[in-house]
């Protein structure tokens, strides 16, 4: 039994009241769980989901980190023209996927009668890797590759690997209908129905964010000599022997928060000034070290907009590894802020404008944003950058397109936690299908949003 769960009968005193705190929880969940899909519906945030690495194999496993790193090296010591000895029979098959400036490999196509393209990661075998990479004078080593995970029912083992500095691979690749894609553009270009997309894309996620991290960690902090991978590239260590600090990819926690006024029914939403014309979205902020989830919340929300923050309430979380590259691995920790006061005084090297906007102008904000449409396009780009045209084009400001030239606002995509957080609150009194007789029950047991 889990300690949570055996806290709750261990004082039969208290039994009744802890049963009531539980239900409580499982009935925020829950409703937030069906509200969130209301909009859009998604079986788990972008960048989530990454099956690849859902579990680590124990270190005696043939495909755990150790085991595939020593087979791994084995098969970059074959040599055809050396009559070098063939792999083992039970060496797995390596999946690379390179990466250049941030950017993961990627190509495109259309199936079935859908004239709808879907984009796809660019992975390569281990021997087309080492090829591509010899004909620019390059020798792949094992410490250039990254693990990412593996698949135990196919037997294949996924890598990464950063090829900034080799030129000579785009036009080789692009001769197989390959291009380097902004990760940013892929999310918006991603079909959130599809749910094998979505896993190309979280393992996209999490192997840019590795490999930013190996980029960032050169060195060590501690005493100023160079690392090198240990753990396949899980970890790294310091070279030097009198040291040997062990480093560890970084996670950056960040606190995004809609903040709700009950008692007009309005949210308030931000613009910084990178945002495109009529974008509104929540409010967020860096974790800073000694402070818990909530005070970030409060602080933040005060700092940036001087409103005053009482009961938080958390929602969900999502991996967000399109920051920039200086910041590897950011997380979103969404939550629903209550406010206490409602004047706002912006802080204008933090937030271009803020204001307050009610449920029903959101309502509307979200019924007429087209972001299939958004979607479809981006991912016909993608088409187009594969076959050389548009090569080079940045589309990091394609967000998404509403419909009509002078809708007064739209949100982010549902790409991003924030659309969650804004049609969560949006259709709270709206559920749908068969949600609707357990939210209205569920919702008397949990706090307005």
């Amino acid at each position: 039994m889990p300690r949570s769960l055996s806290l709750l009968f261990s004082s039969s005193s208290s039994s009744s009241s802890h049963l009531f705190i539980l239900y409580k929880t499982l009935a925020k969940r829950t409703i937030f769980s069906s509200l969130s899909t209301m909009s859009i519906n998604l079986n788990a945030h972008a960048f989530a989901g990454n099956l690849i690495r859902s579990k680590t194999p124990k270190p005696n496993d043939p495909l755990s980190p150790a085991s595939v790193y020593q087979s791994l090296k084995t098969n970059l010591l074959q040599n055809p023209e050396n009559n070098s000895p063939p792999p083992p029979s039970n060496s797995p098959l390596f999946k690379v996927l390179p990466f250049r400036k941030g950017m993961p490999l990627a190509s495109s196509s259309v199936t079935g009668d859908d004239d709808v393209p879907s984009w796809h990661l660019g992975w390569i075998s281990l021997s087309d890797c080492k090829g591509f990479l010899g004909k620019c004078g390059v020798d792949l080593t094992e410490d250039s590759l990254v693990y990412l995970g593996s698949k135990a029912e196919e037997d294949v083992v996924y890598w990464a690997i950063d090829v900034s500095e080799e030129d000579g691979l785009v036009p080789e690749l692009g001769t197989k209908q390959f291009c380097f894609v902004e990760l940013r553009t892929l999310m918006v270009a991603t079909d959130w129905a599809d749910s094998s997309a979505m896993g190309e894309l979280a393992i996209a996620g999490h192997a840019r964010a590795l490999l930013e991290w190996h980029s960032l960690s050169r060195f060590c902090g501690h005493c100023g000599e160079k690392t090198v991978p240990k753990e396949a590239g899980r970890r790294k260590q310091c070279s030097n022997e009198l040291c040997k600090k062990r480093i560890y990819p970084r996670v950056d926690p960040v606190v995004i928060m809609l903040v709700i006024d009950r008692e007009n029914d309005r949210a308030l939403f931000g613009r910084q000034s990178r945002f495109v014309p009529r974008m509104w979205s929540c409010l967020a902020g860096f974790i800073e070290p000694g402070e818990s989830l909530e005070e970030a919340v409060r602080r933040e929300t005060y700092e940036e907009t001087g409103i005053e923050v009482g009961e938080v309430v958390y929602h969900s979380s999502q991996p967000w590894p399109v920051g920039p590259s200086s910041i590897p691995c950011q997380l979103m920790v969404g939550f629903f802020a209550h406010a206490k006061s409602l004047e706002i005084n912006v802080d204008k090297e933090e937030l271009e404008d803020a204001q307050w906007h009610s449920r029903e102008d959101v309502r509307k904000a979200l019924a007429v944003a087209e972001y299939k449409k958004a979607q479809r396009t981006t991912a016909t780009k993608v088409v187009q950058m594969c076959k050389g045209v548009e090569k080079g084009q940045s589309l990091s400001a394609d967000f998404n397109v509403e419909s009509g030239e002078l809708a007064p606002m739209f949100f982010p995509g549902p790409f991003a936690i924030a659309h969650h957080l804004i049609s969560t609150w949006a259709y709270q009194d709206a559920p749908t299908d068969g949600a609707e007789a357990d939210s209205k029950q569920l919702s008397s047991s949990i706090p307005n949003l």
